[in-house]
């Protein structure tokens, strides 16, 4: 019987199968101009193709009516001057200097969001402006959920760039962070779908008391991706989200956010990402590289991998770069080299925990292999320089059982030219004993002060430490 592939499909062939990546491109259109970055890594890099948008046609926002006193106004003319510059075959989105409120924007192919200096996009506060719900997820599970701030479902050639900010309005989302039980029931009931394989058009996350609060920006199954320049401020959830994405460069961005679960870039079932010269403040970590929650990760089975984070500030955050704890698809090939911290600026106390933070636990399964990370300098940090456990279920230890066991093969993590005040450890690695983390090198790091045992392993196989 014959059939016809759905563009998800065809997108999801690209990322299993290589030999089928001419066709995956095949659903978006004429080829749109694009600059190839090369990127230096230990492993086999791809060049990343981003948008150039240098010769696009500019569609400034209030030629469709924009309006600084009127939300919905603004809005529309955001959304018109999309379809225009989509309908165009390519262009750019101008935002001008002034604060404009708006809802959601649902960015299209071939589109640049251009925030000139000056300029604010200030997104509402109001759960009911990010309806109707639209395919995301949550924490690694699929799911219909409020649409993120910024959205970009199965587009190529996309941008967000400007020296402009994007900030968003906490009203109700502060109170969200505090995940009341009819929120913590919603993530179970989620976690029970997942589980059984649910359809996800089934997985309808927006009723009642559910509170799942959106990611403020998310790139959905997108090719050639560029943020650029801009700067974001608070943020609901996750502020950065490439999910099932590829070709991805993140450069010269500035996030402050210190809300409940605010990441600033979490690749997520992504390949081929630079993230360089940005700058982060974070309440949560830095960059956290996940792919997926278990049963929805195998069933996907896309990997994040090829993912380059360097010459970037931390302010502040969690850790530097955490692996995990949604891993389910593996990660592999991520390097990241010549990150400082500097707390000078920060809004709050510093947080740091650990430079590179590998988690897991029993049921999640997937992979961590060939990660990297070189010529670090922090000053005072709660944790060590490198951490790893095997253990990590936070509240859902006690909120749902473990319905499939499988353990997480972790191996090869490279730390060197590592350079620290005061730590807590060196290196911590907690692995099972059916499962041994294997292959880990420590070379040239120092730590002034350290106030615990420097390095403690359990279940570790090829362990070098080279200091």
């Amino acid at each position: 019987m014959p059939h016809s592939m759905s563009r998800r499909t065809v997108l999801f062939a690209g990322f299993a199968v290589p030999l089928l990546s001419a066709c995956a491109r095949m659903p978006f259109g004429p080829r749109h101009p694009q600059l190839l970055v090369q990127v230096s890594a230990p492993f086999a890099m791809p060049a990343i193709a981003i948008p150039d948008f240098s010769a696009s046609p500019r569609f400034p926002i209030t030629d469709f009516g924009a309006d600084q006193n009127d939300q919905r106004k603004t809005s529309d003319a955001i959304a018109a001057a999309i379809m225009a510059a989509s309908a165009a075959g390519s262009g750019i989105v101008v935002v001008p200097p002034g604060t404009w409120p708006t809802a959601k924007i649902h960015l299209k192919s071939n589109v640049n969001l251009h925030l000139a200096k000056g300029a604010t996009l200030l997104f509402s506060e109001k759960p009911a402006d990010y309806l109707p719900a639209v395919l995301s997820s949550w924490e690694g599970l699929e799911c219909y959920n409020y649409s993120p701030l910024v959205y970009a479902f199965e587009c190529d050639n996309v941008a967000i760039t400007g020296e402009g900010r994007l900030k968003a309005k906490l009203d109700v989302w502060r109170e969200w962070y505090q995940r009341p039980q009819p929120h913590m029931e919603a993530l179970v009931a989620l976690y029970k779908l997942a589980a059984i394989e649910a359809p996800v058009s089934e997985r309808q996350m927006t009723a009642g008391a559910a509170n799942l609060r959106p990611q403020f920006i998310q790139f959905n199954r997108c090719r050639h991706v560029l943020v650029e320049d801009i700067s974001i401020e608070d943020s609901p959830f996750w502020v950065l989200h490439p999910l099932l994405s590829r070709d991805v460069v993140i450069r010269r961005v500035k996030i402050s956010a210190h809300g409940h679960n605010n990441d600033g870039v979490d690749p997520e079932m992504t390949q081929n990402v630079l993230i360089e010269d940005c700058v982060f403040d974070q309440g949560d970590d830095a960059i956290s590289v996940k792919s997926g929650r278990d049963r929805d990760a195998w069933r996907l089975g896309v990997p994040s991998k090829n993912i380059v984070m360097r010459n970037c500030r931390i302010k502040n955050g969690h850790q530097l770069i955490a692996i995990g704890s949604e891993l389910s698809a593996g990660v592999e090939n991520v390097l990241v080299d010549n990150c400082h911290f500097d707390a000078s600026g920060s809004a709050t106390a510093s947080t740091i925990t650990n430079l590179l933070y590998v988690k897991t636990n029993e049921r999640r399964g997937g992979y961590v292999r060939n990660i990297y990370m070189s010529d670090v300098i922090a000053t005072r940090i709660a944790g060590g320089v490198l951490c790893v456990e095997t253990d990590v279920l936070y509240q859902w230890k006690n909120l749902v059982p473990t319905y499939e066991r499988r353990l997480t093969p972790i191996e090869g993590l490279h730390v060197r030219n590592i350079a620290v005040g005061e730590a807590a450890f060196v290196c911590r690695v907690k692995a099972e004993r059916e499962m041994p983390v294997k292959t880990v090198k420590l070379e040239n790091i120092a730590v002034r002060a350290v106030r615990e045992t420097p390095i403690m392993t359990e279940n570790v196989v090829g362990f070098v430490n080279a200091n």
